[in-house]
């Protein structure tokens, strides 16, 4: 394959990945080699076939430098005539091999079927469809040791976000709701701490989801940022306690069906006057009388800003430095466009856990990515967390009337 992939092996190397790396580059060749001698012999081991030619005759070791390190191979002998595999030759060749197959199969989501494809573009003989899924496997280890890590310290700031994927469930292709969390700790940096699969709908399922984070030790959350979803208010409350912000982005969208789309850029105006406002109590009163001024002409958009009202200005109550990260999940959109975009490569998935295996390879790929970065928000923030003088939104409290 091409020279552009290498600098990402490199890369992966020098992140301390290398021992996992060389482990699947040697399974992986050795998988071709058996699949090699298989044909050539005519029959699978141990597999009674009129069709044999010759038998195994043991193994010879090989090793094999690489940039990914040595690797250590053993080629299988046979009794009869002489099998030596063909990507051992160029010694290129075999880098390319390596990077294209560990890079497109595991980490970039190419779908079995082009795996096979890809090994045959090589110059070598192609790989079935179980053999490339065993290989698949050898990842689950890394990925669920990721997704089930121990959550150390508070996690202030919670983002929640959906891709939805196909998967076949039982006979028919479903659409599931691939749930990602990414939160920021009370150092500034940000971290990708869950992966769910599910209908995203149901109040169990984020019950459930939350509850695992908090089993692992998501504590001190303050704000959940998401979209306006059924059900995960109410687990958001029960399970956390933490205050909810609805994506502001994702409003603008609801609200703005109410409206003519002729309309749609002077009405977007009016709304985004509130989010200039400097506090809480400005942008509740700019709010206000901006929904008063569109419930006129558009009743039902007044309706549905007195109810969004305050959801969609709970960040305001947070301090000033991180709000422009606050107001809306957009701090997602980039990885779900990654996630989305190696997805398609597969289309319809055969079952959940290969959502799991591609999906956690890629947030793991891109957690990486989050720690070699600076923090992504200020600490002086964080430290106003602790303090009283936040006017975060509290329950109403109802004095009794006199007697």
């Amino acid at each position: 394959m091409t020279e552009d992939r290498l600098p990402l092996a490199e890369l992966l190397a020098k992140s301390g990945d290398g021992d996992f790396l060389r482990t699947i580059a040697e399974s992986v060749l050795q998988i071709i080699m058996e699949a090699d001698v298989e044909g050539l012999i005519g029959a699978a081991r141990h597999e009674r076939s009129g069709d044999r030619t010759t038998w195994r005759n043991g193994y010879r070791d090989r090793s094999l430098d690489t940039r990914l390190g040595t690797l250590n191979l053993k080629i299988p002998k046979l009794r009869t005539g002489a099998y030596f595999p063909g990507f051992l030759e160029p010694r290129k060749t075999v880098e390319k091999a390596l990077v294209a197959v560990i890079q497109e199969a595991w980490i970039a989501g190419v779908s079995t079927r082009r795996v096979d494809d890809l090994v045959q573009a090589m110059g070598m003989t192609g790989i079935s469809k179980s053999s490339v899924s065993k290989l698949c496997k050898d990842i689950d280890e890394r990925v669920h040791a990721f997704l089930k890590r121990p959550l150390a310290g508070d996690w202030p700031y919670l983002w929640l976000d959906a891709t939805y994927l196909k998967v076949r469930q039982g006979g028919r292709i479903v659409s599931v709701a691939a749930i990602i969390a990414v939160a920021v700790n009370t150092e500034g940096k940000r971290e990708i701490v869950g992966l769910h699969i599910g209908p995203s709908e149901a109040e169990v399922f984020w019950s459930d989801f939350l509850k695992d984070l908090a089993r692992r030790g998501l504590t001190g959350v303050r704000l959940v940022i998401s979209d306006a979803h059924e059900g995960l208010k109410a687990a958001i409350t029960r399970v956390l306690s933490a205050t909810w912000q609805r994506c502001r982005v994702h409003f603008m969208r609801n609200a703005l069906a109410y409206v003519p789309k002729g309309q749609n850029t002077v009405v977007a105006a009016a709304i985004r006057q509130v989010f200039l406002q400097p506090d809480h109590a400005a942008a509740t009163q700019v709010w206000r009388q901006v929904a008063d001024q569109l419930r006129a002409r558009w009743p039902k958009l007044g309706t549905c800003m007195d109810e969004a009202e305050h959801d969609v200005l709970a960040y305001m109550t947070f301090p000033e430095q991180h709000r422009v990260k606050l107001h809306s999940t957009n701090p997602l959109e980039r990885l779900n466009k990654e996630v989305k975009r190696r997805a398609d490569v597969v289309g319809i998935f055969p079952n959940e856990d290969s959502i799991i295996r591609l999906v956690g390879a890629v947030l793991l790929e891109q957690n990486d990515e989050y720690q070699l970065q600076h923090r992504y928000m200020q600490i002086e923030g964080m430290a106003a967390l602790a303090t009283p003088t936040i006017e975060e939104a509290q329950p109403l409290q109802i004095t009794p009337k006199a007697a």
